[in-house]
């Protein structure tokens, strides 16, 4: 490890892609929702029950610009790719898309419509919609997503004494900024079946809370969890290495990446050890990196060494602020 509890701590609270989602709780204060509403605040999918017992899940993602720019293919393809992963998260299946795409022109949104196509293709989630402009200065994109589930799960339920499982496919590489892809060129079988093992484990009550690991990476999805759910979390920084040869990566960089596969799970323990031996039986990395508390910080620990990295109860991270007053 290159950087003790403290400095990573320091680091990663600056960083942009951590305090990038403090914008969800100017948002929703904005919108005037709260953390009770269906459109909960930090959770992965609003939830909405249905006739049939169970809850529709709605999601979405919106790309930053230079992202889109920079890579669209690509960006195509995570449009699709990161809306299933929110409704795995909640513990649903996806099934179906909408997209929202702008560009310049049909020529410029060609790889971008190439990737949404070969992401949907390739997780057997149709795209039955949306909207288009060819007639933007930029490129941008958006996509919604609709999935169901009979067995909700939450950012909201994480308890003192339920322990903290990652499970994360490490078979990639990383891809444009900090994002760590494992799931281009892969069967559409693997890709299919690694989610619905998610959802699989969710029906069958392996988890109490969980959370898909998003832009903030680790340290970033850890904190939403924690607040959400009204707990504090204690990361072990030496096991959240565990699946790396030594210095192959900085742990700063993997604190704060956004896998294409990754998810953090507050469980009992007696549930570990099976859970883990289900996500490895698919080659997916998943072990213990730290434990839920009666607190209100995230805190990171290693060789005796431990340093607070977020208390969310004195700097809230996703609690909604004051909607500004009316012009």
């Amino acid at each position: 490890m290159t950087l003790d509890p403290d400095t990573l701590a320091e680091s990663l609270r600056a960083h942009p892609s951590i305090r990038g989602k403090l914008a969800i709780g100017r948002a929703t204060g904005a919108l005037g929702l709260s953390m009770r509403d269906a459109a909960t605040a930090g959770d992965d999918a609003a939830a909405l029950p249905n006739a049939a017992g169970g809850w529709d899940l709605l999601a979405g993602e919106g790309f930053i610009p230079s992202f889109v720019e920079d890579d669209p293919w690509f960006a195509g393809w995570c449009g699709v790719m990161v809306n299933l992963s929110d409704i795995a998260a909640m513990g649903g299946r996806a099934v179906a898309l909408v997209d929202q795409v702008f560009a310049p022109s049909p020529e410029k949104a060609a790889p971008l419509l190439a990737g949404l196509r070969a992401a949907a293709e390739a997780y057997g989630v149709p795209i039955v919609g949306g909207h288009t402009n060819f007639a933007a200065p930029d490129l941008g994109l958006a996509v919604t997503v609709l999935g169901r589930t009979r067995a909700l799960l939450t950012s909201f339920d994480a308890r003192p004494g339920d322990v903290l499982m990652i499970a994360v496919d490490m078979r990639g590489t990383y891809r444009n900024f900090d994002n760590f892809c494992a799931a281009i060129d892969v069967a559409p079988e693997r890709l299919r079946g690694d989610l619905a093992l998610v959802s699989d484990l969710a029906e069958r009550r392996f988890f109490r809370a969980g959370k898909d690991i998003s832009q903030g990476g680790i340290a970033g999805t850890a904190l939403m969890l924690a607040e959400a759910s009204g707990v504090g979390i204690a990361l072990d920084l030496d096991r959240v290495l565990t699946p790396f040869p030594p210095g192959q990566i900085p742990l700063e960089r993997w604190m704060r990446t956004f896998p294409s596969f990754g998810f953090l799970f507050a469980m009992k323990p007696d549930k570990v050890l099976r859970a883990a031996e289900m996500f490895q039986e698919r080659g997916i990395y998943a072990g213990l990196i730290g434990e839920v508390e009666r607190s209100s910080t995230v805190t990171f620990h290693s060789g005796g060494r431990s340093a607070v990295f977020w208390d969310w109860r004195e700097t809230p991270y996703l609690r909604p602020a004051p909607a500004p007053e009316r012009p």
